[in-house]
């Protein structure tokens, strides 16, 4: 159901950085009431976030709040709802990676990537769905990676291929309801999150994700923005991503298999000849 209003309240895990606070900035710049959940507040980016209320009526809230403890999380919505109403459209945008080949990831790594982005969806899932009434809407930050897994993202591909999977379940027991839920596919995004990653990306999976495609953080929120004005259920900003997403959907694994490992392979070749020339220039 295409939503042609601002919701009147926003409610975005997250939202102290990434995706979730560029979401935030947009919203309250329409004029919606906000409440953020995140780890910890950042007082500059509560300030920012509240320079933008343009009425009284209007405000920006933030909450330390781990979304791994359902009781924590639901408390903090449970006071975010006291101050500014029923949730119109909640965001879970709050999300982790541990990129290293399977061999290198630990088990912690592993469940604590698994807790955060997949955990953490259910989470806040549970705590707005039950305070949500008829046409409002969750959207469920995945990843391109929740539909084309990438080299070394063991940990990650596996905890959005779950969140894709959440979201379709819940999308089929509350649209009855009429409670819509959309999920937001985005290729690489120019975050903090991605930044930091891209200081030890393996080189397989920087070639795989040439293949996918790269937005920066403005482009990303405009085409979530209007996924999201237009009521739309799959969310896939960029271009490469959109086609990536239809090749992954619709041409045979075999045809889909050949392209991903033909990249591997050549990769891989390339680090083994660098690292042979290296040997050979060692004393």
């Amino acid at each position: 159901m295409p939503q042609t209003t601002t919701p009147r309240t926003v409610f975005i895990t997250g939202g102290m950085s990434g995706l979730g606070k560029a979401l935030a900035l947009q919203y309250l710049a329409r004029g919606a009431s906000v409440a953020v959940f995140d780890l910890q507040v950042d007082a500059e980016v509560l300030a920012a976030l509240r320079g933008l209320c343009r009425v009284d009526s209007q405000q920006a809230l933030a909450y330390a709040a781990n979304v791994t403890r359902f009781e924590e999380l639901d408390a903090a919505v449970e006071e975010a709802e006291a101050a500014l109403g029923k949730p119109e459209l909640a965001i879970s945008c709050a999300g982790i990676n541990r990129a290293f080949p399977f061999e290198a990831l630990t088990g912690a790594q592993f469940e604590q990537v698994m807790s955060v982005n997949m955990l953490g969806s259910r989470n806040f899932a549970q705590a707005v769905l039950s305070r949500m009434e008829r046409g409002a809407r969750l959207a469920l930050v995945a990843s391109m990676a929740g539909f084309v897994a990438n080299y070394s993202y063991a940990a990650y591909s596996a905890s959005k291929f779950a969140v894709v999977g959440l979201g379709r379940v819940l999308r089929l027991e509350y649209k009855p309801k009429g409670i819509e839920i959309s999920l937001i596919c985005p290729p690489e995004v120019d975050t903090p999150m991605v930044e930091d990653e891209l200081k030890h990306m393996h080189p397989v999976s920087k070639a795989l994700k040439r293949f996918g495609g790269s937005l920066s953080l403005d482009q990303a929120i405009r085409e979530i923005l209007r996924g999201l004005d237009r009521g739309r259920g799959v969310i896939i900003p960029g271009g490469k991503a959109k086609v990536t997403y239809f090749c992954n959907r619709y041409l045979p694994d075999v045809l889909m298999n050949a392209v991903v490992d033909r990249i591997v392979r050549s990769v891989l070749r390339e680090m083994q000849d660098e690292e042979a020339r290296v040997r050979g220039k060692s004393p």
